[in-house]
């Protein structure tokens, strides 16, 4: 798997911000059979950060409805990463 089928996309929340500001925390959309340790070496190439800790996050997909029609959402899973102390992504910065 390449790493850029690894990881899919940025999270960007209010809760995801406070964590980023405080904790220097980071949060991704990543692929469902990733592991940790494919996790930290995609996010290591892609952004030429060092990564101390990768936290995954599985949600499940439910059942809902509109109207009459059942459906399920799609299941994702998401990968909190917690850089070292001076390193930061050019991508999430203020201007």
């Amino acid at each position: 798997m390449n790493v850029y089928d690894i990881i899919k996309k940025p999270v960007v929340t209010e809760k995801t911000e406070l964590l980023r500001k405080e904790y220097n925390k980071y949060t991704f959309e990543v692929h469902p059979k990733a592991n940790k340790i494919e996790i930290k070496k995609a996010i290591e190439t892609i952004f030429n950060v060092k990564v101390e800790d990768v936290a995954t996050i599985n949600k499940k997909s439910i059942t809902k409805r509109h109207g009459m029609r059942l459906y399920k959402t799609q299941a994702k899973k998401k990968a909190i990463v917690k850089l070292a102390k001076e390193n930061s992504i050019t991508y999430f910065k203020e201007n």
